[in-house]
Protein backbone atom coordinates (compact mmCIF):
# COMPACT_ATOMS: atom_id res chain seq x y z
CA UNK A 1 0.00 0.00 0.00
CA UNK A 2 1.60 3.34 -1.18
CA UNK A 3 0.93 6.57 1.05
CA UNK A 4 1.43 9.42 -1.45
CA UNK A 5 3.03 12.58 0.31
CA UNK A 6 -0.41 15.04 0.95
CA UNK A 7 0.02 18.88 -0.39
CA UNK A 8 -1.98 20.79 2.40
CA UNK A 9 -2.91 24.37 2.71
CA UNK A 10 -2.76 26.60 6.58
CA UNK A 11 -2.94 29.94 6.70
CA UNK A 12 0.62 30.38 6.13
CA UNK A 13 2.42 27.21 4.58
CA UNK A 14 1.74 24.97 1.55
CA UNK A 15 3.18 21.53 2.71
CA UNK A 16 3.69 19.41 -0.76
CA UNK A 17 5.30 16.83 -1.97
CA UNK A 18 9.48 17.35 -2.66
CA UNK A 19 10.12 17.91 -6.44
CA UNK A 20 13.14 17.98 -8.06
CA UNK A 21 13.45 21.98 -8.19
CA UNK A 22 13.83 21.55 -4.19
CA UNK A 23 17.07 20.37 -4.87
CA UNK A 24 19.46 23.36 -3.68
CA UNK A 25 16.97 24.73 -1.17
CA UNK A 26 17.09 21.06 0.90
CA UNK A 27 20.79 21.03 0.00
CA UNK A 28 21.23 24.43 1.72
CA UNK A 29 19.56 23.56 4.90
CA UNK A 30 20.62 20.00 5.24
CA UNK A 31 24.27 21.61 5.07
CA UNK A 32 23.99 24.32 7.26
CA UNK A 33 25.92 22.91 10.76
CA UNK A 34 23.93 25.76 12.78
CA UNK A 35 20.58 24.49 11.84
CA UNK A 36 21.49 20.68 12.67
CA UNK A 37 23.62 20.71 15.80
CA UNK A 38 20.97 19.31 17.46
CA UNK A 39 20.31 16.71 14.78
CA UNK A 40 21.11 12.62 14.68
CA UNK A 41 23.43 12.98 11.65
CA UNK A 42 26.12 15.00 10.39
CA UNK A 43 25.15 18.11 7.92
CA UNK A 44 25.76 17.46 4.75
CA UNK A 45 29.30 17.95 1.97
CA UNK A 46 28.37 15.91 -0.84
CA UNK A 47 25.02 17.12 -3.19
CA UNK A 48 25.08 13.49 -3.81
CA UNK A 49 23.06 13.45 -0.53
CA UNK A 50 20.11 14.95 -2.06
CA UNK A 51 19.23 12.32 -4.42
CA UNK A 52 19.67 9.98 -1.43
CA UNK A 53 17.18 11.87 0.43
CA UNK A 54 14.44 12.42 -2.66
CA UNK A 55 14.82 8.56 -3.11
CA UNK A 56 14.00 7.55 0.41
CA UNK A 57 11.18 9.88 0.52
CA UNK A 58 9.83 8.04 -2.83
CA UNK A 59 10.77 4.27 -1.38
CA UNK A 60 8.66 5.98 2.07
CA UNK A 61 5.67 6.12 -0.04
CA UNK A 62 5.84 3.31 -2.04
CA UNK A 63 6.43 1.30 0.83
CA UNK A 64 3.19 3.43 2.21
CA UNK A 65 5.86 3.95 5.64
CA UNK A 66 5.37 7.76 5.45
CA UNK A 67 5.70 10.62 3.88
CA UNK A 68 7.91 13.70 4.15
CA UNK A 69 6.55 17.09 2.10
CA UNK A 70 8.28 20.66 1.79
CA UNK A 71 7.07 23.61 3.35
CA UNK A 72 6.74 27.04 1.86
CA UNK A 73 5.71 30.15 2.70
CA UNK A 74 2.35 30.73 0.92
CA UNK A 75 2.63 34.21 0.06
CA UNK A 76 6.10 33.92 -1.12
CA UNK A 77 6.40 30.38 -2.14
CA UNK A 78 10.03 30.63 0.00
CA UNK A 79 11.11 27.31 1.22
CA UNK A 80 10.58 27.04 5.13
CA UNK A 81 11.77 23.51 5.80
CA UNK A 82 10.50 20.34 5.69
CA UNK A 83 8.32 17.78 7.89
CA UNK A 84 7.63 13.98 8.13
CA UNK A 85 5.44 11.18 9.09
CA UNK A 86 7.48 8.04 8.89
CA UNK A 87 7.71 4.68 10.58
CA UNK A 88 3.95 3.99 10.01
CA UNK A 89 3.06 0.98 11.67
CA UNK A 90 -0.65 -0.29 10.76
CA UNK A 91 -0.42 -2.88 13.09
CA UNK A 92 0.49 -0.73 15.87
CA UNK A 93 -1.41 2.42 14.91
CA UNK A 94 1.74 4.32 15.47
CA UNK A 95 3.90 6.73 13.30
CA UNK A 96 6.78 9.09 14.23
CA UNK A 97 6.94 13.17 13.15
CA UNK A 98 9.77 14.79 12.67
CA UNK A 99 10.83 18.58 10.62
CA UNK A 100 13.59 20.81 9.90
CA UNK A 101 13.39 24.65 9.43
CA UNK A 102 16.29 27.01 7.46
CA UNK A 103 17.27 29.57 10.55
CA UNK A 104 15.31 32.52 9.55
CA UNK A 105 11.95 30.42 9.68
CA UNK A 106 12.77 29.96 13.72
CA UNK A 107 11.20 31.29 16.35
CA UNK A 108 7.67 32.09 13.73
CA UNK A 109 5.40 29.38 14.37
CA UNK A 110 5.90 27.56 11.15
CA UNK A 111 7.05 24.45 12.99
CA UNK A 112 4.10 24.28 14.88
CA UNK A 113 1.76 25.33 11.84
CA UNK A 114 3.11 23.02 9.14
CA UNK A 115 3.27 19.98 11.66
CA UNK A 116 0.18 20.15 13.00
CA UNK A 117 -1.17 20.57 9.22
CA UNK A 118 0.98 16.69 8.60
CA UNK A 119 -0.76 15.38 11.97
CA UNK A 120 -4.48 16.79 10.86
CA UNK A 121 -3.82 14.40 7.78
CA UNK A 122 -2.54 11.78 9.30
CA UNK A 123 -5.16 11.30 12.00
CA UNK A 124 -7.57 11.84 9.62
CA UNK A 125 -6.18 9.48 7.09
CA UNK A 126 -5.02 6.80 8.92
CA UNK A 127 -6.46 4.66 11.49
CA UNK A 128 -3.80 6.30 13.80
CA UNK A 129 -3.35 5.88 17.97
CA UNK A 130 0.09 7.20 18.72
CA UNK A 131 2.54 9.46 16.97
CA UNK A 132 6.48 9.66 18.80
CA UNK A 133 8.62 12.71 17.73
CA UNK A 134 12.43 12.62 19.52
CA UNK A 135 14.54 15.82 20.75
CA UNK A 136 17.93 16.40 21.79
CA UNK A 137 17.39 17.46 25.10
CA UNK A 138 19.86 20.46 24.20
CA UNK A 139 16.98 21.24 21.51
CA UNK A 140 14.49 23.44 23.69
CA UNK A 141 12.70 25.39 21.10
CA UNK A 142 12.21 21.71 19.44
CA UNK A 143 10.42 20.03 22.33
CA UNK A 144 8.38 23.72 23.03
CA UNK A 145 6.72 22.75 19.37
CA UNK A 146 5.93 19.48 20.32
CA UNK A 147 4.27 20.01 23.62
CA UNK A 148 2.75 23.14 21.75
CA UNK A 149 1.09 20.38 19.46
CA UNK A 150 -0.19 17.93 22.40
CA UNK A 151 2.84 15.78 22.62
CA UNK A 152 3.99 14.96 26.29
CA UNK A 153 7.20 14.41 27.36
CA UNK A 154 7.49 9.72 27.77
CA UNK A 155 11.38 9.76 28.96
CA UNK A 156 15.11 10.41 28.15
CA UNK A 157 17.30 8.21 26.13
CA UNK A 158 20.24 8.29 27.14
CA UNK A 159 23.79 8.87 25.15
CA UNK A 160 20.98 7.44 21.96
CA UNK A 161 23.00 9.28 19.12
CA UNK A 162 27.07 10.39 18.60
CA UNK A 163 27.62 12.49 15.77
CA UNK A 164 30.90 13.76 14.78
CA UNK A 165 32.22 12.25 18.68
CA UNK A 166 29.55 14.16 20.09
CA UNK A 167 26.88 12.01 22.32
CA UNK A 168 24.12 13.27 23.52
CA UNK A 169 20.90 12.20 24.44
CA UNK A 170 16.99 12.74 23.22
CA UNK A 171 13.54 12.87 24.82
CA UNK A 172 11.04 10.98 23.56
CA UNK A 173 7.58 12.65 23.29
CA UNK A 174 4.13 10.90 22.51
CA UNK A 175 1.03 11.98 21.19
CA UNK A 176 -2.09 9.44 21.64
CA UNK A 177 -5.27 10.05 19.28
CA UNK A 178 -7.59 10.19 22.75
CA UNK A 179 -5.40 13.65 23.14
CA UNK A 180 -5.42 14.87 19.79
CA UNK A 181 -9.13 14.89 19.42
CA UNK A 182 -9.68 16.59 22.96
CA UNK A 183 -7.59 19.30 20.97
CA UNK A 184 -8.94 19.27 18.30
CA UNK A 185 -12.92 19.53 19.41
Amino acid sequence: MSLPAPTLETERLRLRPFVDGDADDLFALQSDAHVLRYWDSSPWTDRSAVARFMEGNRAMEAGGTGARVVMERTPDGAFVGWCTFNSWNPGFRSASLGFCLVEPAWGRGYAAEGAGALLRWAFSTLDLNRVQAEADTRNAASARVLEKLGFVLEGTLREDCIVDGVVSDSWVYGLLRRDWDQRTS
